[in-house]
């Protein structure tokens, strides 16, 4: 039977890299994220993963990503079937 780890400090990589993700949208709690660190402290490839997140999150923020309105995809999608159909 296994222990129930809940309130250990000392997390997997893969539980470290999903609180790192949850704190990337500010959804991780506090000692998610006592949790975390204390794994970044001895894990180099989490503290890794951490810091590409972080640049991730920086560049996304700063760009300036433009979508298309609805109205325009239907017209190009209609464009694209009309084209499909010749």
């Amino acid at each position: 039977m296994k222990k129930e780890r809940k309130n250990k400090i000392f997390i997997p990589c893969e539980e470290a890299r999903h609180t790192c993700d949850k704190n990337q949208y500010k959804e991780a709690s506090f000692w998610e994220m006592i949790k975390l660190n204390a794994h970044l402290l001895y894990c180099r490839a989490c503290r890794d993963y951490t810091r590409n997140n972080m640049k991730l999150t920086k560049i996304f923020k700063s760009s300036e990503v433009h979508t298309m309105k609805a109205d325009e995809k239907n017209a190009l999608k209609k464009r694209i079937e009309e084209e499909l159909a010749k």
